[in-house]
């Protein structure tokens, strides 16, 4: 029988007393993940402000049996951060920026730090910390590792599995891993960083990173276009790689319903007058002066006599370019209030974007009639955010109850050609029963026997993965 009393008087021994909280005002916060899906509980938040504290922690629990979840920004959108009863380890003091060295183009960054952080303290020193999504004032580093995050710029700068170069990390018995390198070569056999990357905090708490930092873009531009289906957008992705090559920096389609969604739910006006069916938002950027818009002009002319576009608008301003991204990044928000919505954050090839797109859509369509579909997603990476929302006046108890079965539907088809069930999100409390349905057997195995061996009780984030 354990002793919980003793044990959280051991925590705080170790933690101090701003490391720890059971006052419910204090933890409250972190219980909930923003979308109200998930509502969790804890006996205990951990708050460590340094790698040994969290050390300890872990070390403490362990001994006591006690399964532990640890926690970063909480804007985590499949529930993995959301405690069930486990002792919280929240990041939110280890938020230091340890390093930045331009020798090595690398900043050092604590797993509580926020991605916003990180971006400053970049541009500060003139570098760029290239990945980039909407929740940037809150996601943390810690998070973005544990899930692999992704965002606007993958198809340039690809996922934090390539902008990492070294971790700092609590193994699940206890032990510091102080794996902080910044070699770009390291042929050394198994990469444990690689495992920790995208593990959840399963495999260990992230407590520090090493970023690989990029040289600052002296140009950028970026236009809204219309286009008549996500094939012509594919289409358009082929071009625009031709004409503009590797200073292409994003690549996002959005179907009417979002944009109309976002349009009315920021009072702003339509982007484009003859309110096409598609939409794609396209940022250039460029080390050249001056270069970035020559380029999107040059893209569009060619688009336009190619008839690809429809209609298109370029940003006359920085400030206008944000209303743009605005468009693109509140979509999620956009769909609040029009009931519950059947969410799902897949990867298909590019090739393959709009038959997924088209077949999803007539499936569901034909089973549950009505469905208003909001597509949108990072076509050059082919993640497709693909959200079902209730017919208009429709029962949203019904809608709720369906999204099981229509999830199904849709994982059915996107692995019959060749995708993944989660692209940018992670597996969390949400997906892990379905990536054991849909993954390999032998992969699974093999997963499996990698968690039991680092963490045979399963004390780590026990509800989630493999």
């Amino acid at each position: 029988m354990v002793d919980h009393g003793a044990v959280w008087r051991r925590l705080e021994s170790v933690l101090g007393p701003k490391g720890f909280s059971r006052d419910p005002d204090r933890v409250s916060p972190k219980l909930s993940e923003w979308r109200d899906r998930w509502r969790g509980q804890t006996p205990f938040l951990a708050l460590p402000s340094t790698t040994e504290e969290a050390a300890r922690t872990v070390q403490i629990c362990v001994e006591a049996g006690l399964p532990m979840t640890p926690q970063g920004g909480n804007t985590g959108l499949v529930g993995g951060q959301i405690p069930q009863g486990e002792v919280l380890i929240s990041t939110e003091r280890l938020s230091a920026i340890r390093e930045v060295n331009l020798a090595d183009d690398v900043l050092v960054a604590e797993a509580g730090a926020t991605l916003a952080a990180v971006q400053d303290a970049s541009a500060a020193v003139g570098r760029r910390f290239p990945l980039d999504l909407a929740s940037a004032g809150s996601a943390t580093i810690g998070g973005l590792v544990s899930t692999n995050a992704g965002g606007t710029a993958v198809l340039r700068y690809g996922t934090m599995r390539h902008l990492v170069l070294g971790l700092e990390a609590v193994l699940p018995n206890g032990e510091i891993w102080r794996g902080l390198r910044r070699l770009r070569k390291d042929n050394t056999g198994y990469d444990l960083k690689q495992l920790l990357i995208g593990a959840e905090g399963t495999l260990g708490l992230v407590t520090a990173a090493s970023l690989k930092l990029t040289p600052s873009l002296a140009s950028r531009a970026v236009a809204m276009v219309g286009v008549a289906s996500p094939q012509a957008a594919v289409n358009l992705l082929t071009l625009t790689r031709d004409i503009v090559g590797e200073d292409l920096e994003a690549f996002e389609l959005i179907g009417r319903l979002g944009i109309a969604l976002a349009v009315r739910r920021r009072g702003a006006p339509e982007p484009l007058r003859d309110c096409p069916p598609w939409y794609v938002l396209i940022e250039v950027a460029t080390a050249r002066t001056a270069a970035a818009p020559l380029m999107i002009e040059t893209l569009l002319t060619e688009a336009f006599d190619r008839g690809l576009v429809s209609d298109a608008v370029i940003a006359a301003s920085e400030s206008q370019a944000k209303a743009l991204w605005a468009l693109r990044e509140g979509q999620s928000e956009a769909q609040k209030g029009e009931g519950p919505v059947w969410k799902h954050d897949v990867a298909t090839p590019v090739s393959r974007i709009a038959e997924f797109v088209e077949t999803a859509s007539e499936a569901l369509q034909a089973r549950y009639p009505g469905v208003q579909i909001d597509a949108f997603g990072h076509v050059g990476d082919g993640n497709i955010h693909f959200d079902v929302l209730p017919p208009i006046g429709g029962d949203w108890n019904a809608h709720l109850a369906a999204r099981e079965e229509a999830s199904r539907i849709v994982y059915d088809l996107v692995v019959a050609i060749e995708g993944s069930i989660s692209a940018e999100h992670g597996l969390g409390v949400l997906k892990s029963d379905a990536a054991r349905a849909y993954k390999d057997p032998s992969e699974v195995h093999a997963l499996e026997a990698v968690r039991r061996a680092l963490d045979p009780r399963r004390l780590m984030n026990p509800r989630v993965l493999f």
